[in-house]
């Protein structure tokens, strides 16, 4: 549709006399004007008219005696408002359907979010740490979905191919009308033809405001959406007003437009026509193409949604309760783990306690918080929601410092933009004055501008990230960011601290450390979004504001084309080498993998002379990485080179359309150097936006990490209402405790038994009985799936965890010690123990006279997890560091294992000391260690098997008494070698005395038969005593290979001996032994 000129008309009412066809009613005329021209004046000036009036309308308007004489000749008065209308709708129709397009898909990506947070259960607030709130979790497991519109206008691949082919055939429309107006105005260059400003503008913008529609169609799902066809319901009522006002146009007598020719009536236009001319029709017949191409997306978006309401109607809503998962079976967590069979996390049972305590993560499917292997896909308003998460760490609510700070910032942004404009502005300002062009030159003289340069000057000094204003910025910036991130990292520090044991059994520390770190990148990712893309996106809204206004619209569309354009194929573009990127990634990983496995590894490349294989591999695997860098490089410099193009294509428009405004007096010198300037600096956020968009999308992922951390929750919390354990006696009662780790294994079922304030309980049985099962639920690691577990008659439970961990000093079986010194890690279990504590505890754990043994005493660092001690050392550094605890419950978890004999009679003695008064129990397989123990429970199965006192229990002959009786059997046969050991050793050193002579005589003596069959005897007893277990078979090889003679010499002075009975034949243990094992032997 093309926007016309109405002809012009004559200021003075003589010309009519000139004109035969106005000869009989001249005077008329000229008397009606006279007369109706103060009457008419009033009307006139509220006129919708433009001025100056025509004076041929004043003549015929209140004179209309011979209408049908003037209305050939009037053809301005009935198109006036059709050439506005139809201007005027051609102008709002790209910026209206824009804005209402987004509009309409943030509503929708608000209102789908709300959906999804009503399909999931309400569940009670969690407080993270310093009492802010945790985000909920939510159940993604499917598409959003529409409101109100069933199966979320998920449309089937077909139907969905439909609306992209009908949606093309829009934008071919609107290329097709601009083919159309570049002939027309080629055929038609000698009339110089124009369209207009507001054909241009309609149709270029309509153009790319249908391109970004389709494009987000295709690349979104589900699609279309809502959103779509609340834009093509507007866009064919708006097809409608323009199709009537160019009919009502085209089919009247108007002008053909003119370059130059304004078109409000003040001058005449190009040809004078009556009829629509064949450019006209073509024109309109696209245009009822395209309107009947939007009648048919919004027909058959009805249509389909239509015929889907069967589908809803027999779908039966469920309703959720207590019982049902958060997760459901089969589906996803959050963070990625699949549920299972099992119920989902998150369920409650029927009795109110939870199915179970975990819901690890799986090996395939990493957690949140883990490093992803690709970009997350969230949509815009689920980021910010899941993000709202750390504005309590970020917004320094509490300094007012800080949030003055924050103001001033901002403002200093805005103060920003304003420069960036009167900078351009004051740079056409001198060319003006320079070129002679400005009001301020006295008969356009140029003269020297000084005022003007310096003012130029003081706005290029506060201009820009490096100017004043922009150092002010980062110097304020400095305490908001250090503020943020010592929140976030000291809150994710002391979250990961608060979760339960489940969490940290089945982490991975790499993992977990990385994203305890990515508080920087959280920040990192505010500041840029805050001031730089923010920055960036004022800048081209007042740049399209700016030209639209001062210059006019060609200068604004461009900017929008370029800016939409560079923008897309940057995102595009990044999209692409992302896994470019990725795959150069690994292969510098793969290349430091190579060296460092082949350097690590050097005594083994000599060994096997690998040294050229190495090479190969090594060089293969840097041709590997350089492959990938040239591919890196190569998308980078291609993707620069577009932008770049987009970007130049933009600035030949626009230059072009300046400097022929200027040789046409339109514009004047100084304006096309505010306009050169202006779009040099957007040149320079738009070439960034490319490395720019990569970093946001490193920091959005890594800041995504830290969020997922964030939402993991402990499984393990008080109660509301729970209460303190202030004293603690030590009575300890299990009542039929069920417990499982996962539901297919049971770990404890129905745990029942007592153990009284001041007694010592052990715990055996074999590996998996429950026992650290049962250590794990007292110190409220889990909770207990069904029973009571009671403390003093309190059920742990209703109690705070931190009362009950208070009063249970723990000894684990391997003992983890922090990289600090003794006397630190001593007191770690209670800070202000003095000295004096600190050194009665170690004498009783039989390790202070080792720790003064050490150069620096106390003060001796111990290395990273304890290593620089050896296993008994970090023992009794952990019994001496329970004992500086002082708790009335003690839990020992083989906490003799790693001790010598002589050390573990020095413990027990320790431990006898330090249980008087208290409860203890003790985790030991060592069965001698526990014979004084007031209390045996025999573990099996998760069940008591058996229980009683170490006499009680061997006269049961059960369990028990059958693993003391293997103990005994392995602790005689550990006997039995080390006789067997020492003596071959003895027996080694005096044939060392004796080689000499013993070799002497074996070359004088000949061998006989007989001793040879008496050798062959003596090694077959002894490959016999090989077939015992390790420990005790390990000297019978020694003296087997000192009857062989493998050291060298002459053995006969040994073999003698042995014969002789000074070294003696496995003891009866050790052939009861030997018998048992033969039958797995043979």
């Amino acid at each position: 549709m093309i926007a016309t000129e109405s002809p012009a008309r004559s200021s003075s009412p003589f010309h009519l006399l000139h004109h035969s066809r106005y000869s009989r009613a001249s005077t008329l005329a000229l008397v009606g004007w006279l007369f109706c021209s103060r009457s008419y004046s009033a009307k006139l000036e509220s006129s919708v008219l433009p001025r100056p009036l025509p004076l041929d309308l004043l003549l015929v308007r209140p004179c209309s005696g011979d209408m049908a004489l003037y209305n050939t000749t009037l053809p301005w008065v009935s198109n006036v408002a059709a050439q506005r209308t139809l201007r005027t709708t051609q102008v709002a129709y790209p910026i209206a359907l824009l804005a209402l397009y987004l509009v309409a898909f943030t509503i929708r990506s608000i209102t789908t979010s709300r959906k999804d947070e009503d399909d999931v259960p309400q569940q009670p607030e969690q407080l993270g740490p310093g009492g802010k709130p945790l985000p909920k979790k939510h159940n993604n497991n499917g598409s959003p979905k529409e409101p109100g519109i069933p199966a979320d206008l998920d449309f089937s691949r077909p139907r969905k191919l439909l609306f992209e082919w009908l949606s093309v055939g829009i934008v071919a429309s609107f290329v097709a009308n601009i083919v159309v107006i570049i002939v027309h105005a080629l055929v038609a260059r000698n009339e110089g033809w124009w369209c207009g400003e507001a054909p241009t503008v309609y149709l270029v913008g309509s153009f790319m405001v249908y391109a970004l529609l389709l494009i987000h169609m295709v690349d979104s799902h589900p699609s279309p959406t809502a959103a779509h066809f609340v834009t093509w319901m507007v866009a064919a009522l708006l097809e409608i007003v323009l199709l009537g006002a160019s009919f009502a146009l085209y089919t009247s007598d108007h002008r053909e437009p003119t370059v130059g020719a304004p078109q409000n009536g003040h001058q005449r236009g190009g040809e004078l026509r009556r009829d629509m001319t064949e450019w006209e029709i073509t024109e309109v017949t696209i245009d009822i193409v395209r309107f009947f191409l939007l009648a048919a997306l919004l027909g058959f978006f009805t249509l389909f949604v239509y015929l889907q309401r069967p589908k809803r109607k027999m779908e039966e809503p469920h309703h959720h309760d207590e019982s049902d998962a958060l997760l459901s079976n089969g589906h996803a967590t959050e963070n990625g783990a699949a549920t299972g069979p099992s119920h989902g996390y998150g369920a409650i049972a029927q009795n109110g306690k939870p199915h179970g305590p975990a819901h690890g993560h799986h090996e395939a499917a990493p957690a949140g918080w883990e490093k992803p292997k690709q970009v997350p896909t969230r949509s815009w308003w689920e980021y910010i929601r899941a993000y709202a998460i750390f504005v309590p760490y970020i917004w320094p609510y509490k300094d007012r410092k800080l949030q003055i700070n924050f103001v001033i910032c901002f403002l200093i942004v805005f103060a920003q933009r304003g420069i960036q404009l009167l900078v351009p502005l004051q740079a056409g300002h001198i060319t003006d004055i320079l070129a002679g062009e400005s009001k301020e030159n006295v008969n356009h003289q140029p003269f020297m501008p000084w005022a003007a340069i310096t003012l130029y000057i003081v706005y290029r000094l506060f201009q820009g990230s490096n100017g004043l204003l922009g150092a002010t910025r980062q110097i304020l910036w400095i305490p908001i960011e250090q503020y943020s991130y010592r929140e976030l990292s000291v809150a994710a520090f002391e979250h990961v601290h608060m979760l339960s044991l489940e969490f940290h059994l089945g982490k991975k520390t790499g993992e977990v450390l990385s994203a305890l770190g990515k508080g920087a990148s959280l920040n990192t990712f505010l500041e840029s979004v805050t001031f730089n893309v923010l920055p960036m996106l004022i800048d081209l809204g007042v740049a399209l504001v700016y030209f639209l206004v001062v210059f006019d619209a060609y200068y604004a569309l461009v900017i929008a084309v370029v800016a939409f354009w560079y923008i897309y194929i940057t995102i595009r573009m990044a999209s692409w080498r992302a896994e470019i990127r990725r795959q150069a990634t690994n292969a510098s990983r793969e290349e430091d993998a190579v060296k460092n496995d082949s350097m690590m590894s050097y005594e083994t490349v000599k060994y096997f002379n690998a040294e050229a294989y190495e090479f190969n591999r090594y060089r293969e695997a840097v041709q590997k990485y350089q492959k990938a860098e040239y591919l890196v490089t190569l998308s980078l410099a291609l993707m620069n080179t577009i932008q770049n193009l987009v970007f130049m294509l933009g600035l030949i428009v626009t230059c072009f359309i300046a400097a022929y405004q200027v040789v046409t007096g339109i514009r004047t010198a100084g304006d096309f150097v505010t306009m050169l300037t202006y779009m040099t600096q957007l040149q320079g956020p738009l070439n960034f936006f490319g490395t720019f968009y990569r970093m946001i999308q490193n920091n959005m992922i890594n800041s995504e990490r830290m969020l997922e951390l964030f939402k993991e929750k402990p499984t393990v919390v008080d109660k509301p209402d729970v209460t303190e354990m202030p004293s603690c006696e030590g009575e300890i009662r299990y009542n039929d405790v069920h417990f499982s780790y996962d539901h297919r294994k049971p770990a404890l079922k129905g745990l029942s038994f007592t153990c009284a304030p001041g007694t010592t309980t052990a715990l055996v049985g074999e590996s998996g009985g429950g026992k650290s099962t049962v250590f794990r639920l007292l110190f409220r690691f889990y909770n207990a799936q069904s029973g009571t577990i009671q403390v003093d008659g309190n059920d742990v439970q209703d109690v705070s965890i931190d009362s009950v961990r208070k009063h249970i000093g723990v000894v684990p079986q391997d003992t983890v010690l922090f990289n600090e010194s003794l006397m630190y890690n001593l007191k770690y279990s209670r800070q202000s123990a003095t000295n004096e504590e600190v050194y009665e505890a170690c004498k009783a754990a039989s390790i202070h006279d080792k720790i003064m043994s050490f150069p620096d005493g106390y003060e001796t660092k111990v290395g990273e997890r304890g290593l620089r001690l050896s296993g008994g050392e970090k023992q009794r550094v952990a019994i001496a560091r329970t004992i500086i605890k002082d708790p009335r419950i003690i839990l020992l978890d083989e906490a003799t294992a790693a001790l010598d004999t002589e050390t573990e009679e020095h413990i027990q003695e320790a431990l006898q000391t330090l249980s008087r008064g208290r409860t203890m129990l003790v985790i030991a397989h060592r069965l001698s260690t526990i014979t004084m123990c007031d209390q045996i429970l025999v573990l099996h199965e998760g069940k008591v098997a058996e229980k009683g006192s170490h006499l009680e229990l061997l006269a049961k002959k059960g369990r028990y008494a059958g693993m003391w009786k293997k103990q005994v059997r392995a602790q005689r046969a550990a006997e039995e070698a080390k006789v067997l050991k020492d003596k071959a050793d003895r027996l080694r050193r005096e044939s060392m005395d004796s080689s000499a002579r013993g070799r002497n005589v074996d070359e004088e003596s000949p061998n006989s038969s007989d001793e040879d069959e008496q050798q062959r005897k003596e090694q077959t007893e002894l490959q016999s005593a090989l077939s015992l277990s390790p420990k005790a078979a390990a000297p019978h090889a020694e003296i087997a290979s000192v009857l062989r003679g493998d050291s060298g010499t002459d053995n006969n002075a040994q073999r003698e001996a042995l014969r002789s009975g000074t070294v003696r034949s496995p003891s009866p243990v050790v052939e009861e032994e030997q018998d048992k094992q033969a039958p797995r032997s043979s």
